[in-house]
């Protein structure tokens, strides 16, 4: 599939199999988050695989909009350290971190499999649940969760483009 077709036919995935996910998949999609675009090249991420069933559960009870975890085999949860970034600020790793985010979007559709990007910051609630579920320390954001699975729904691609949202030299 090449990276049109890839972008073009991405779906949120809601619903997946349990069938596991290779270490050589989640290595693909690390490397793809990872290839991501930074300010300054700083690079401001940190990335916790989770497999644990027991986990991607708890995911699941404390994140209201993330209740698919408790399906999935796989979640990513990209996270921030905001003192990486020593160049020009703290704030850019909201960027960072959301295309690294879709770039783990992107590799798994390009792998054939599903995923869906469950936002945590900056909601206070999910940032607090998910920060306690993995002991992640006070300097470190929890960025989203992205639950990741084959999945057992056909999607159809949906073209979203809309004339009315482009404007040309001027509103």
């Amino acid at each position: 599939m090449d990276a049109l077709e890839t972008i073009l036919t991405r779906r949120s995935t809601r619903r997946f199999s349990n069938e596991p996910i290779s270490d050589e998949m989640i290595h693909t999609l690390l490397d793809a988050a990872m290839s991501a675009p930074s300010a300054c090249n700083q690079q401001p991420w940190h990335f916790i695989v989770v497999k644990d069933r027991s986990l991607l559960d708890k995911i699941a009870s404390v994140h209201p909009c993330a209740k698919m975890c408790a399906q999935a085999p796989l979640s990513i949860v990209p996270c921030a350290d905001p003192d990486l970034q020593t160049k020009i600020g703290k704030d850019f790793w909201i960027q960072d971190l959301s295309a690294a985010t879709q770039n783990i979007l992107l590799a798994a559709r390009s792998l054939e499999l599903g995923a869906v990007w469950c936002g945590v910051y900056p909601r206070k609630d999910n940032e607090k649940h998910i920060r306690e579920i993995f002991q992640i320390p006070i300097n470190i954001i929890p960025f989203a969760v992205i639950a990741i699975g084959y999945t057992d729904v056909q999607q159809i691609p949906v073209d979203r483009y809309k004339t009315d949202r482009v404007h040309t030299d001027i509103w």
